[in-house]
């Protein structure tokens, strides 16, 4: 049964629907699960936990993924008859990994996910109410916005564990030696990163356009959202052929050819932000994830980088949020092990330990908990505090902005947007294979149109 645009409280949730797998273009037809949920006034509910949980999550960075090793060893010696079994998985992995397990019925008891991904488990039936465990950390410590993507026909799927948002990093020291000022919009960027793409080892700014990610993606997201467009139209079709799509597709392209390393073409997210890390680039656009990068790879460089909000394109248009990521957690709708799921996901929000796992990356994940961000544990960080006014900026973003074709709310079409590279692919035949801007353009909307109506979508 298919479901309207924008319509999201005609979409049945728990029923068979179709989903675009991340491993292949092709739909799969995916059955809803039959699972049940714990009645209880908390999350951890009343009855003694016992059984074996396994949690997925794609913190792959040693201090995020040492927190929660040790909150589940923390766990289980207050819970002994409950193991908490955790599987690691990049982002990338991940998606391929959870459309082919639910094919497969091989699910975990809970995971982490990201907003684009929790709308397509949603469509198919695959998660578990979660209101129970927001209630018990407390529905007010969250922002609206983010419970919001997961939330559908008034019952939530998902909650936050931290956000970022997307912003413009910079080489202060770069721009000062060039006698150049911050650029603040998609013509000053240009001419900047022009004057500083100086040789093989020093770019003004990489344009990925790798399949194996959503950077091209997310670069064409921010032209867009300048223009005061989205990815997607009003009606929910694809939004690649607009005046403005044409022209952010022909800015990126050209960006392309003057200011970036040929091999960027094949970038993901990780390639993009190494070369940043390394100093090879004056520019990039990333979250504070950018900090403990820079830091890891060339300590020296930690003084001169700098955060500044998204290029517009005229000096008086209003500021934008361009992309904001609220991290999920969600619990499996097929786990038999709900009430032990949900506990040890409410067990990773007290005030303490929620804020260890902040300082794991500084900068990096702000608090989904809008208290903890006024706490005073938390600001005494000295990597918050030597960042400031970038970590300013990043927290002015999150609130302005919304995951990738989400403007509207959760939608499906967000999901096979970040997940099927149509616009990289459409970016990569540009250049590689010299294919008319138009063209390409055309033949990408027209197949991301056919992908969301296979999905369920009806126009």
């Amino acid at each position: 049964m298919a479901f309207p645009y924008p319509d999201k409280g005609s979409r049945a949730r728990l029923r068979t629907m179709t989903l675009a797998a991340a491993a292949a273009v092709s739909v799969v037809a995916l059955a809803s699960c039959a699972g049940t949920t714990p009645d209880s006034d908390t999350a951890a509910g009343d009855g003694e936990l016992s059984g074996e949980v396994v949690f997925w999550h794609s913190f792959t960075q040693g201090p995020r993924a040492e927190y929660m090793e040790r909150m589940a060893e923390e766990f289980e010696a207050e819970h002994p008859d409950v193991d908490i079994t955790i599987e690691t998985f990049s982002w990338g992995e991940f998606q391929t990994k959870w459309t082919t397990g639910l094919a497969a019925g091989q699910v975990p008891d809970l995971s982490t996910a990201q907003p684009n991904q929790v709308v397509q488990m949603i469509n198919v039936g695959a998660l578990a109410p979660v209101d129970d465990v927001i209630d018990a950390i407390g529905r007010d410590r969250f922002t609206e916005a983010a419970l919001g993507e997961g939330t559908l026909d008034g019952v939530s799927y998902s909650l936050p564990i931290y956000s970022h948002a997307q912003v413009m990093w910079y080489r202060a020291d770069l721009l000062e030696a060039a006698g150049l000022e911050v650029p603040e919009t998609w013509d000053e960027l240009k001419d900047a990163a022009v004057a500083l793409t100086t040789g093989p080892d020093q770019y003004g700014l990489a344009v990925p356009m790798g399949t194996n990610d959503l950077m091209g993606t997310r670069f064409l997201n921010f032209y867009l959202q300048s223009a005061g467009e989205s990815l997607l139209k009003a009606d929910g079709r694809a939004n690649l052929t607009s005046d403005a799509a044409i022209d952010g597709i022909e800015y990126w392209v050209d960006m392309y050819e003057k200011t970036s390393p040929e091999g960027s073409v094949n970038y993901n997210v990780l390639d993009q932000a190494t070369l940043f890390y390394q100093g090879k680039t004056a520019f990039d656009f990333n979250s504070g994830f950018q900090i403990s990068g820079v830091v890891g790879t060339s300590p020296q460089l930690e003084s001169v980088i700098k955060a500044a909000p998204l290029p517009r394109l005229e000096k008086g248009d209003e500021l934008y949020g361009g992309e904001t990521s609220n991290i999920a957690t969600v619990v499996w709708q097929k786990s038999e092990v709900q009430e032990e799921a949900k506990a040890f996901l409410e067990f990773l929000y007290q005030d303490e330990d929620y804020i260890d796992f902040l300082h794991s990356v500084p900068g990096g994940m702000l608090p989904s908990l809008q208290d903890i961000a006024e706490n005073e544990a938390y600001l005494d960080d000295e990597t918050l505090q030597r960042h400031a006014d970038s970590v300013a900026v990043i927290g002015e973003a999150v609130p302005a902005g919304t995951a990738i074709g989400m403007e509207t709310g959760p939608l499906v079409q967000s999901g096979i947007l970040t997940s099927q590279a149509v616009i990289e692919k459409m970016l990569q035949d540009i250049v590689l294979n010299g294919t008319d801007v138009k063209t390409a353009a055309k033949a990408a909307e027209d197949q991301l149109n056919q992908l969301f109506v296979a999905s369920g979508v009806s126009f």
